[in-house]
Formats: structure tokens, sequence, C-alpha cells
């Protein structure tokens, strides 16, 4: 088993030749990809019967499917209501994902800006531990939820944070955006021993198998002070992370998860371009192996 790649939305390469999501599947088939992430941002809107069309398209086409659930969903705020409806968000999110046959929805986490990141993330758990109960009595506990890692300071979902609720549950797999960790921490990734210490992270909190099918979003991402300001493309070479030190790892660490492009309009070409180097490394790391045993 090796990593899928693919894009999250719609490219502006995309958008120009084509006008349906149902087209989304063989056109990535076409140019070489082999995932992508249905967009659910601003509310879950897509049918159950367009959801099972899509799904049968992407099966064809060999082209795995996740959702990214409604942004305003909050784990953490202090509101009971909105903590209710955060459930019921994630819970359409499931359904919708349940109907296109994608297995992981990748969820934002909240915000602490007006309590302590301890209660925050205490509140987060709680409403995280009632969701996987109504995901289990309403028969969608095959979906795997996807906390994911934010790039705004204030924001709930540092690296540890999300790997503190993934422990909650061995179905929980982290949505590690290497962006938004690199805008949050003002550009700590430089190095490969920066990502090194990542994985290491979540292979010591969450162990190998789940490191090996980590949810990944990438993109390069302008930050101010105060964490993630917006998204980028790999052709800027003011922000970072770099992309090759994460393909390394993944081809290294025996990973099969998947890689999800964020890149401002160009998330195809981009996540192309990361598919490229992964398999070269794969292609390096199974020669050395080889060199070894000798």
């Amino acid at each position: 088993m090796t990593v899928k790649f693919g894009p999250a939305g719609s490219s502006d390469s995309f958008r120009q030749r084509h006008k349906s999501s149902m087209e989304m599947p063989a056109y990535l088939h076409q140019i070489g990809l082999d995932a992508f992430e249905y967009q659910c941002g601003r509310g879950v809107r897509i049918s159950q019967e367009s959801a099972g069309q899509l799904g049968r398209l992407a099966r064809e086409e060999g082209v795995a499917l996740s959702l990214h659930a409604p942004y305003y969903i909050s784990l953490s705020s202090t509101e009971p209501e909105k903590r209710e409806k955060s459930i019921d968000y994630m819970m359409q999110s499931a359904r919708a994902a349940a109907a296109m046959g994608a297995d992981r929805v990748v969820v934002h986490t909240g915000s602490c800006a007006k309590i302590s990141r301890e209660e925050a993330l205490a509140l987060a758990m709680d409403t995280m531990r009632r969701a996987l109960r109504a995901q289990e009595e309403q028969g969608l506990a095959q979906i795997r939820f996807c906390p994911e890692v934010m790039g705004k300071i204030n924001q709930l979902g540092t690296l540890e944070e999300v790997l503190a609720l993934c422990r909650l549950e061995e179905r929980l797999i982290p949505c590690v955006d290497f962006g938004h960790l690199n805008a949050r921490t003002l550009g700590a990734l430089k190095t490969p021993e920066d990502f090194k210490a990542a994985f290491d992270a979540i292979e010591n909190a969450l162990g190998i198998d789940r490191l090996r099918e980590l949810h990944i979003h990438f993109s390069k991402i302008a930050y101010t002070a105060g964490g993630e300001k917006e998204h980028l493309t790999f052709a800027d070479r003011e922000y970072g992370p770099d992309f090759e030190p994460l393909m390394e790892l993944l081809a290294r660490k025996g990973c099969h998860g998947r890689v999800i492009c964020e890149s401002a309009g160009t998330q195809t070409e981009d996540a192309l371009a990361m598919r490229q180097e992964y398999y070269r490394c794969l292609a390096e790391t199974a020669q050395q192996e080889m060199e070894e045993t000798r």
C-alpha cells in the first residue's frame, strides 16, 4: 500500500474545463491522482443521491474520497448549544461521507480565545466523546473523524492538542496540516529534522499504525504574528514549508495514508508535484534497503 494524493476541492484548471464535481474522479484519474477531499466547509449541501453518484464514479476511477466538515464546527465552545450543533454538523458530514463511500471526515476543533487552552481541550474532548457515541448510535462508526491541526495561534489545534483528542479512540486519525503547523509556529518547519520531530510525536502518542494511515493537508501558507494569513501556491518562495522532507518521511515510514493539497488554485498541480517526489523517494528507499541486505 502507498500514499494517495489529491486536491481539496476544485482547482482553477479543473473549473476552466469542467462544470460539475461529478467530472472530478475521471479528471483526477486521467492526470494521475487518486484522492479527493469534498468540501462542505459552508454546510453539508450535497444530497444523498448526488453523494452516492459521486461515490460510484470515484470507485470506478480508483479515487479515494474524504470530506471536510463545516468550518463553523466548534468542539470547544463555552456554549452548550453550539457544541450540540457541532455534533449535529459532524453527523450530517458522516452521513454524506457514508453515502459517497468516503472513509474520513476532517473536523476543525474550535477556539480557545476566551478560555485557557486546557479548558478548551477538556470541552473539545467531551464533545468528541459524545460525537463518537452519536456516530455509533446512527450506524456510522466506519467513518474516521480527523481532528485538524489549525493555523491560527488562538485556535485550539496544536499538534499536541490534536494528538490528545485522537487518544480518545482508535478510529480517530489526526489531520496534520503541515502548512498550518508551520504558520502557527511562525515558520518552525525548516529542516528534515523538524518534520521528523512531528512524526516522532505522532508515533509516540498514537503508535506506528496510526502514523502510517495519517491524513495530511499540505500547502504553503503566509502568516503573521497571529499565525495563518492565507494559502499560497508552490511557486511562492517567501513562505514554507517545503514538501520534499515530508515525502521522504512518508516513504521511509511505510505510510499508506493520504495527502490532500490545499494550495490556492493550483491544488491539483501541486498534488502531482508531491506525488512525483514521493515515488522518487520510494524508489530511492527501496534501492537503499536492497543495498543494505547485500
